[in-house]
């Protein structure tokens, strides 16, 4: 079952009700540019959908990209070649972490090293690997250390101070949260039968963007002894149903760094986009 998360064209004709959304009707490079507040029809919905209220939304990189509209290859596949294809931007109205056990294969014990730890992704991943028994690493910038390490991460590292990926340290497994370090000295912090999952990626050609290491990544692995792997998530029920029931026990807990209004929609993107988000930056509706 689906959810109609973007309005069709039609159902402004199918319905009268209006709500308020965030709404970008072109690519640009800033948040302020092509954001804008307004009123538009509620969404329509197919037999296999469901109308979600929405009470609050997740800020988070995907965004960012579907602003600027980069990497290029996002148009290409489907987004939307000159203006985005959907008005409304994002779909973060509920976290979504599967890459610890549909790719990294987590098992109790391992040793794990999650960089981009402090982010709305990493502070789960966190949580997550910690309450699947593995021993976890986390990777951060300074200025956030404190909150990795206060989410129950064993060892917690400053990327700006020290190369985490030098091989001092081997990992079972490794999740790269948006990162851009090459291949070759994320392998060199593997164990020999290791698995890499890159989630995301930042700062790679205007075609590919992050893309490219993925693909590097799943082409290189055949080849090699360690296992690596790209992830993007993909929402299925069972796996919202194993979060929830952690969240309501206590093994998880969301990390929110700040919460703005609808109206100030722009600011939430540029200051995650700014680098300065410590958890998860939320949009309340």
């Amino acid at each position: 079952m689906k959810a109609a998360a973007h309005p069709r064209p039609e159902s402004a004709a199918a319905s009268q009700v209006m709500m308020q959304a965030i709404v970008q009707r072109r690519y640009g490079a800033t948040p302020e540019d092509v954001l804008r507040l307004e009123q538009i029809a509620r969404p329509a919905m197919d037999d296999d959908e469901v109308l979600v209220r929405v009470r609050a939304a997740g800020v988070d990189r995907g965004t960012v990209h579907l602003m600027t509209g980069t990497p290029y290859l996002m148009r290409i596949l489907g987004f939307g070649l000159r203006a985005p294809k959907n008005a409304v931007p994002g779909w973060a109205v509920a976290g979504t972490v599967q890459a610890l056990r549909d790719k990294a294969r987590l098992r109790p014990g391992q040793h794990v090293l999650i960089i981009g730890a402090s982010g709305g992704v990493g502070t789960f991943a966190v949580q997550l690997a910690k309450a699947f028994g593995a021993e976890v690493t986390g990777a951060c910038r300074t200025g956030k250390t404190d909150l990795v390490r206060a989410l129950g991460a064993d060892h917690v590292l400053d990327y700006t101070r020290e190369d985490i990926t030098a091989g001092r340290h081997r990992y079972d497994v490794i999740i790269d949260i948006g990162g851009n370090r090459p291949l070759a000295h994320l392998r060199r912090a593997l164990t020999p039968k290791g698995t890499l999952v890159i989630t995301g990626g930042e700062n790679g050609d205007a075609l590919l963007g992050g893309i490219g290491r993925n693909l590097r990544a799943q082409l290189l692995s055949p080849f090699v002894s360690q296992k690596l792997t790209a992830f993007i998530a993909r929402q299925r029920r069972a796996d919202l149903v194993t979060v929830r029931d952690m969240a309501h026990s206590g093994a998880v807990t969301p990390a929110i760094d700040r919460s703005y209004p609808l109206s100030q929609a722009a600011a939430a993107v540029r200051y995650l986009a700014d680098g300065h988000a410590r958890g998860k930056v939320v949009i309340g509706i």
